[in-house]
C-alpha cells in the first residue's frame, strides 16, 4: 500500500493521517494546541519537525527522523527504529482519542488505522512537501492565504518566537526569510500531483 514506507534513521518524511468517517479532529482552539504540546512530548525524542499544518479532518508533517545513535539510545528501543517512531506516534494518537472522546463524550477510534509516511527522497520533494502542507488550509477552502491558518508552520517560520520546529534549517534551505516568503508568494495553485 503506498505511503507504509518504514521510518529510517536521518531521513525525511511527509506524515498524514485523517480522522475516521466525517469526524474532526480538531473542533476547537484548546484541541489544536493540545495536540501540538502532546506532539511535542511524543515525538520530540525520535524525530525533528520541518513542517506542519493541522487541518480540523487531517494532519500534515514533515520530519526527519533522529539519528541512528540517537534512537539507539532511547529508553524504548528495542532493536527496531521502525517500531520505535511507529510506537511513539501510536502513543501520540491514542492519547490525543482518548483525551478527546473524554472531552466530547464519544467512544471509539478517533484516527484512521494507518498513519501514512512517505520517504521524501529528493530535494524537490522536501520542497514540494514544504509548499503543499502550507497551502493545504487554502486548497480546502478555509482561508484565502496561508498566512491566516495559525495551525502551520508557515508563520512559526516567520516569527521570532521560540519554536521546537527547524526553523532556521527550514528559511536556510530557501536561502534566506525573504526567500522564503518569495517562494511561498509565487506558488502556483495546489499541487494534485503530490495529494496524499
Amino acid at each position: 500500500m503506498k505511503g507504509l514506507d518504514d521510518f529510517e534513521a536521518d531521513c525525511f518524511y511527509h506524515v498524514v493521517n485523517h480522522a475516521v468517517g466525517n469526524e474532526n479532529l480538531f473542533r476547537n482552539d484548546d484541541n489544536f494546541r493540545y495536540f501540538l504540546s502532546r506532539y511535542e512530548h511524543h515525538t520530540a525524542s525520535v524525530f525533528d519537525t520541518y513542517a506542519y499544518c493541522l487541518m480540523p479532518n487531517h494532519f500534515h508533517l514533515l520530519v526527519r527522523v533522529k539519528s541512528a545513535n540517537e534512537l539507539k539510545s532511547h529508553a524504548q528501543y528495542k532493536g527496531d527504529i521502525h517500531k520505535l517512531v511507529m510506537q511513539r506516534i501510536s502513543n501520540l494518537l491514542n492519547g490525543y482519542a482518548k483525551a478527546y472522546n473524554i472531552r466530547f463524550e464519544r467512544k471509539g477510534a478517533l484516527f484512521i488505522d494507518f498513519t501514512k509516511r512517505f520517504w521524501v527522497d529528493t530535494n524537490s520533494y522536501f520542497t514540494s512537501a514544504i509548499a503543499y502542507i502550507h497551502q493545504n488550509p487554502v486548497h480546502h477552502g478555509f482561508v484565502q492565504d496561508k498566512a491566516d491558518w495559525r495551525y502551520s508552520s508557515y508563520l512559526a517560520h516567520l516569527s521570532e518566537k521560540n519554536t521546537k520546529l527547524k526553523r532556521e534549517e527550514v528559511l536556510s534551505w530557501f536561502g534566506n526569510r525573504q526567500s522564503y516568503l518569495q517562494f511561498h508568494e509565487n506558488l502556483l495553485p495546489f499541487n494534485t500531483e503530490l495529494e496524499f
